[in-house]
């Protein structure tokens, strides 16, 4: 079959975005791994490239240096969670729905990623400025999705209660990377979303 016109053209000049694309996502994926075992101090850029079968100055056409591969790190998750959590509000029909969605979404990411959760929890401070100052604000705007959404279905309840409850339901399913080896993904993932709910019914069970 000949190829419409143009189309390999296409496919030469997008391919290598594509590739590098997927070969920064790979080199973040082992470096979250490598970080949550042994530290940030405890390895090396020669360890990282190791672990992608390449050596540790062929990393610096991805990464300025280690530094700028934690910063995006933890900026990347950040994001996609941020817009994740927008997205997941703004397409539900009413509040209870958008609780169980962000429910099931942060479940699955906490799951699927404990190794970044390690690493945020314990490196955070090694990302430098602004960085660091851009993944806390885009995690403010994360938790902020979730207290709009428990001020609908809790209208009387302080705001300061709210953020304060979800911070702490958060932690709860943010604790995978010790729980989660526990038990198969998927009664892990009940679980955490029964915890979750149980304490997220209580909000408003206070001396406000």
């Amino acid at each position: 079959m000949t190829p419409a016109p143009g189309s390999a053209r296409r496919t030469r000049t997008t391919s290598p975005t594509r590739n590098r694309g997927s070969r920064r996502a790979e080199i973040l994926t082992e470096a979250a791994a490598l970080f949550a075992a042994r530290g940030f101090h405890g390895v090396s850029i020669e360890d990282i490239g190791a672990a992608v079968g390449t050596s540790g100055p062929a990393l610096y056409r991805h990464f300025a240096g280690k530094d700028a591969l934690l910063a995006e790190m933890l900026l990347d998750i950040s994001e996609r969670l941020r817009a994740s959590g927008d997205r997941l509000v703004t397409s539900a029909s009413g509040p209870e729905e958008a609780l169980d969605a962000l429910l099931t979404g942060h479940v699955a990411f906490a799951l699927e990623h404990p190794a970044l959760i390690t690493v945020h929890d314990r490196e955070l401070d090694n990302v430098p400025e602004p960085a660091r100052r851009a993944i806390r604000r885009l995690q403010r705007l994360y938790v902020e999705e979730w207290v709009t959404v428990l001020s609908e279905l809790h209208p009387s309840c302080p705001q300061a209660r709210l953020r304060a409850g979800t911070h702490a339901v958060l932690g709860l399913i943010n604790s995978t990377p010790h729980s989660a080896g526990e038990l198969p993904a998927e009664s892990m993932a009940a679980l955490l979303r029964t915890m979750a709910r149980t304490a997220l019914a209580s909000i408003e069970v206070s001396d406000h």
